[in-house]
């Protein structure tokens, strides 16, 4: 009997994107002649499109196949608009595709945004049998689950709370908690971990290594971030412009991701307008002279430059900044609040900038991811996103020291003293 669990051939997903012209001052007699145009439409038949009507055909997928067997932990990578969430929708029957077929054998749990599932209406014990549910368990199971889930989601004190008065860290850690207890064959995650603090995350990642490994369960999971990837999944799914460009190993595919260059340059903007009460506007990278331009010398100090906007005044809120290596590993974390400077305890309404500087000789050379982030430490995350990656030149007078391995390259005080002097043949 084949162990696959996941079949996908040739799938290809088309949206029709509609365009209008800019609207000029519309007359009364505009207004007759497009109504009598339509009438007579209606009376002959004719339905061709006016001029400014205008469409346009978008395939987010075209002409995916790939192969997933039970236990795999799969990784599903690519830039924005590359295809991932569409591939997710298909895959939890939320939406169908153009052409193409596919083959599920178990039952499916999705994650694919915050509070998938839920009805916002309903408290979080009521939200828990409804998605039980929904998966097909009897009230008897859920209810064996239902300590475990409430323990991980530690939301008891607001179990009784309509879930529309959660905030974005509460809902998803519910969400995950549901999704990730209720004994699905096939779990889907979609980038919900973004939201998570970070102690969540690594409770979430420590879960789905469990439901993979322990329980052999499958594993899709959708991340920007590199490391999360790396740490979590075997082989991973490339997507580019809606095509799968690659499928292997997990090193070799976010290897091949961050070689692709779409984050080149040490200037971020967020295309995203979130509704939160802080938004990130953009992160630059400038080298001490307050350019973004030439090449960062790993002698010199660099300054990683943040703008963001206060939408709603809120306490106890941070920036922070999170530096990986290219293999995806966790270098530092810094927050704005380190050094409060009185602006940040209550920040007012606004537009600010913030500036931390890195001291030069400190990071070797090579290549770095920096993530930037909003929101209130242990309670709630606002925006996490991987802004840029960027690189670390080693210079010709510092080559003697350069070719260590390893991220750090501090320059320590060292103190060496003579503690007994030897005679030659003695």
């Amino acid at each position: 009997m084949s162990d696959v669990v996941i079949r996908v051939e040739n799938l290809s997903k088309k949206y029709i994107i509609g365009h209008q012209k800019q609207e000029r001052y519309t007359a009364l007699r505009d207004v007759i002649a497009n109504g009598a145009m339509s009438f007579w439409q209606g009376l002959t038949g004719d339905r061709r499109a006016q001029p400014d009507d205008l469409s346009e055909e978008f395939w987010a997928l075209k002409d995916v196949s790939f192969e997933i067997k039970q236990g795999d932990r799969v990784g599903i990578i690519g830039r924005n608009g590359a295809g991932k969430s569409t591939l997710l929708k298909i895959l939890s029957r939320i939406t169908e595709p153009t052409s193409g077929r596919i083959s599920i054998k178990g039952r499916v749990a999705s994650l694919l945004e915050v509070g998938t599932g839920f009805h916002p209406e309903l408290t979080g014990r009521e939200n828990i049998y409804l998605n039980g549910a929904i998966l097909g368990m009897d009230r008897s199971e859920i209810k064996k689950k239902f300590d475990e889930i409430v323990a991980f989601a530690e939301v008891e004190k607001f179990l009784d709370t309509p879930v529309k008065r959660y905030s974005s860290g509460m809902y998803v850690r519910l969400a995950f908690a549901v999704a990730a207890h209720l004994e699905p064959e096939i779990l889907i995650v979609d980038e919900v971990l973004a939201v998570g603090d970070a102690a969540f995350q690594k409770k979430c990642l420590g879960k789905m290594e469990d439901v993979a490994e322990k329980e052999g369960r499958t594993v899709l999971f959708v991340s920007h971030n590199m490391g999360a990837i790396l740490s979590l999944t075997q082989n991973c799914l490339f997507l580019e412009k809606g095509y799968l460009v690659f499928n292997g190993s997990s090193e070799k595919s976010t290897e091949r991701y961050l070689n692709t260059g779409y984050l080149s340059g040490r200037l971020w903007k967020n295309p995203i307008r979130r509704n939160t009460p802080i938004r990130i506007i953009e992160c630059k990278i400038l080298d001490e002279y307050g350019s973004i331009d030439g090449e960062l010398d790993v002698r010199r100090d660099f300054i990683i430059e943040t703008i963001y906007e206060v939408c709603n005044p809120v306490s106890g809120a941070v920036i922070s900044l999170n530096l990986h290596g290219n293999d995806g590993s966790h270098i530092m974390s810094l927050e704005d609040r380190d050094q409060d400077n009185g602006l940040l305890e209550y920040r007012q309404l606004g537009i600010y900038k913030t500036q931390v500087r890195i001291p030069g000789l400190w990071l070797n050379n090579g290549r770095y991811i920096l993530r930037v982030s909003s929101g209130i430490p242990s309670f709630d995350v606002y925006e996490n996103v991987e802004a840029l990656i960027f690189n670390l030149v080693e210079t010709g007078d510092v080559n003697t020291r350069g070719h260590r391995k390893g991220y750090l390259l501090p320059m320590l005080p060292w103190k060496t003293t003579k503690i007994e002097l030897v005679s030659i043949g003695s």
